[in-house]
């Protein structure tokens, strides 16, 4: 038996980044956009707010790039304040990479099992699981609880063999992977 998972993003994550007017180390960001011209040069920023204090941080999306080279398309859903491309921006390595930040996923996505997972006497079940955004989580986690177990008997099962994957399921998964439960 055949069953589809899907991992998706539920809200924007948080980005970590030490705030430089309070101690906390935590923005969300809001999905709005600065963007600035400087004649045939533009700058944009993605913009989020610190959760403690409540100061505004931009993060640089675009630096002195030329107009002409910023395809027509981008820039608007810039000026529209396009929460979907904050989202692909921040789940890219170059805005993260260039801002030196690091993004929280807690809390910021779901599991959606489609129904609770049939539990046939003697079959074994097939999962298959997809990420609708690179989200890194622990597929132990998933496994717990898209079946609705403990993550400690979900490592009993690994250890027993009776949860199998050609992915690895002890570290982090960001991407799409299957597993089988044996019962």
């Amino acid at each position: 038996m055949l069953t589809n998972w899907v991992v998706a993003p539920t809200c924007l994550p948080l980005v970590l980044r030490r705030c430089h007017t309070c101690p906390s180390g935590t923005f969300r960001p809001n999905g709005k956009f600065r963007v600035n011209a400087h004649h045939k040069l533009i700058d944009a920023w993605l913009l989020a707010l610190c959760t403690a204090c409540g100061d505004t941080a931009r993060f640089t999306v675009l630096e002195r790039v030329n107009v002409r080279s910023v395809r027509p398309g981008l820039l608007d859903r810039m000026h529209a304040n396009d929460s979907r491309l904050a989202a692909e921006l921040l789940a890219g390595p170059v805005v993260r990479r260039r801002n030196r930040i690091a993004l929280d996923w807690a809390d910021a996505w779901r599991l959606d099992t489609g129904g609770p997972v049939p539990r046939p006497d003697g079959e074994a079940i097939d999962v298959s699981v997809r990420f609708a955004a690179p989200i890194p989580v622990r597929p132990v986690r998933l496994i717990a609880e898209g079946c609705g177990l403990s993550r400690a008997e979900v490592e009993r099962l690994i250890a027993g063999g009776r949860v199998v994957s050609a992915a690895r399921l002890n570290g982090r998964l960001s991407g799409d992977f299957t597993f089988m439960l044996k019962h």
